[in-house]
């Protein structure tokens, strides 16, 4: 028998009223009881399962082959979840998973990132000057923080440019957390549709993208959709939500903010504690394929984990002070972009995003703050996949 564990209420979670970089209060309260809590997912027919808010326990499973993250297996609601749609490999085990993610690798290193450096500086300068002629107040979310991750991800991938606004809405359509259920399958059913025509087209008319790349593979045209899909959806959703949420904790952060505009060499180390700090992408879920030991306790061959990103990302035992957002933070090793095979495909793409685009608007701006009370800034809610602003209202002196 395992020892006596803690249980978390299956009540919505929120952020606490001004508190809105740090996971609910039912997160952290779970975490102090332990790494691992008792857990019924939410929702009609949630089925019991468990939650990992440690950093290590989190770590450890996602490294562990004994827990699987295909869709079919999550056993969260009490009727039957259909496998992932081909190519979209977040959702599959190896050797599945390794076959889609296998020719994206090289198109997605240090080096080549490093090589985009130049034209996302063109990017985000393109929206700084934007901003400055439309002049202030601005919502950086849409003239900053969505355009530049959405051009870039829609430039490599081969999006035409007259598509980009429309396309930008229907990803942003399905994964906001507010969406009807009418209006997430019309905007995912468009999407769809859109990628299926956009392989056609790249098979018939290759052009320098990754997607046409790819065409060049043993990859079907609906393998390639379903990748695109993944690779349009993590490129932008979670880069746009870092910088609009990134800056929001910069400037809710005077001293921190200082520092960064003072040495702008500290940008790298400042990026990663921000992805830290942040977590926009909260939580990931695995299945156990045997019965697992993990923490004393017996997880159950069928059962669903719960693997909870922002508590692990402030877990005392691995970080100094794990609450307090430090630019100067020593310690790396943060979980934001996961671990494991599964760990983030474009995580050096969405360094590159965020380190050029937050020195660029600091130095573009140097009086940029809030035009509104930090109490009025419009949150996403906790449903969404990824946590952000919906909105941020900037000023500035001219």
């Amino acid at each position: 028998m395992g020892e006596s564990v803690h249980t978390v209420s299956t009540t919505p979670m929120v952020r606490q009223s001004g508190c809105p970089f740090d996971p609910p209060a039912e997160l952290l309260d779970a975490r102090r009881h332990g790494p691992i809590s008792r857990y019924t997912h939410p929702g009609p027919g949630g089925k019991p399962g468990w939650l990992i808010t440690g950093y290590d326990m989190v770590r450890s499973v996602l490294a562990d082959p004994r827990f699987s993250a295909r869709k079919e297996l999550m056993n969260v609601v009490d009727f039957e979840i259909p496998p992932a749609p081909p190519g979209e490999f977040l959702l599959m085990d190896d050797p599945q998973h390794r076959r889609y993610r296998k020719p994206l690798m090289g198109k997605f290193t240090v080096r080549r990132m490093r090589l985009l450096t130049e034209r996302v500086e063109q990017i985000t300068a393109d929206c700084l000057d934007a901003m400055g002629k439309t002049g202030p107040p601005a919502d950086l979310v849409t003239a900053f923080a969505k355009p530049i991750p959405a051009i870039v991800i829609c430039e490599l991938l081969g999006v035409p440019y007259e598509d980009r606004g429309s396309f930008q809405e229907q990803i942003d359509s399905f994964m906001n957390g507010e969406t009807s259920e009418e209006e997430l399958i019309a905007a995912y059913t468009a999407v769809q549709n859109y990628l299926a025509e956009l392989v056609v087209a790249k098979r018939a008319n290759p052009t320098d993208d990754v997607l046409s790349d790819l065409t060049d593979s043993d990859l079907t045209d609906e393998e390639l959709k379903g990748i695109a899909l993944i690779l349009l959806s993590a490129g932008f959703d979670t880069t746009a939500n870092m910088l609009g949420l990134g800056t929001f904790a910069l400037l809710q952060h005077p001293a921190q903010l200082a520092a960064l505009r003072a040495d702008p060499a500290l940008a790298e180390r400042a990026v990663e504690e921000l992805l830290r700090y942040l977590s926009v992408a909260k939580q990931f879920w695995r299945t156990a394929l045997e019965d697992v030991e993990l923490g004393g306790q017996t997880i159950k061959a069928g059962t669903t984990v719960v693997l909870s990103y922002n508590t692990a990302n402030r877990d005392p035992e691995r970080f100094t002070d794990p609450q307090a957002l430090d630019l100067q933070r020593q310690e790396g090793g943060h979980l934001a972009f996961g671990h494991g095979v599964h760990q983030c495909l474009g995580q050096q793409l969405a360094r590159v995003e965020m380190r050029v685009a937050f020195s660029a608007l600091l130095n573009r701006f140097p009086t940029l703050r809030l035009a509104v009370p930090a109490e009025e800034v419009s949150l996403r809610p906790e449903a969404a996949d990824i946590y952000g602003v919906k909105s941020l209202p900037v000023t500035w002196d001219v």
